[in-house]
């Protein structure tokens, strides 16, 4: 529901790995590129077993190498932003320290943070929608408005 209409956000490129490499071969030379051709990048996913899907893991591995992304010579993401919009099926009172998982969405995704700063990148806080399993169509349509007035701001600056 989040990505609905965001193909026809102006500044925005939106980029479904699943439809892009259904059989999980991923062009790292395409994205790479796509991640140069950007200032601002968004991983947007659901956030289960406390991590990223397979494919996003994945991608990190082939796409952000020692050389190119980080390292010496690995310069091609410096400056530029990251940050990642996650759903949720817990509500967000179970991401805190007194809730069911013991800690925040933002400690968890701190493996992505730190990735980010390898890169010389800036991580910017995380947009999360807590709660989908038990969403009605309302709540649903309203982060999708949240989710997209937020992707405008970033085009604006």
């Amino acid at each position: 529901m989040l990505t609905e209409g965001l193909e026809t956000l102006e500044g925005v490129t939106f980029h479904d790995l699943y439809e892009a490499y259904p059989d999980f071969d991923i062009d790292v030379r395409r994205e790479q590129a796509l991640l140069e051709a950007h200032d601002i990048i968004v991983l947007q996913h659901p956030f289960f077993w406390y991590s990223t899907p397979a494919i996003l893991k994945q991608w990190e591995d082939l796409v952000l190498v020692h050389g190119w992304a980080y390292g010496q010579d690995g310069t091609a993401l410096h400056g530029k932003k990251l940050m990642n919009a996650v759903s949720t099926g817990a509500r967000q009172s179970a991401y805190s320290r007194d809730g069911f998982h013991g800690t925040t969405i933002e400690e968890l995704l701190l493996p992505i943070k730190k990735t980010a700063e390898l890169c010389g990148m800036q991580y910017l806080p995380p947009f999360a929608v807590y709660g989908a399993h038990g969403m009605t169509r309302d709540e649903m349509h309203d982060h999708a408005a949240r989710y997209r007035a937020m992707l405008k701001g970033l085009v604006a600056g």
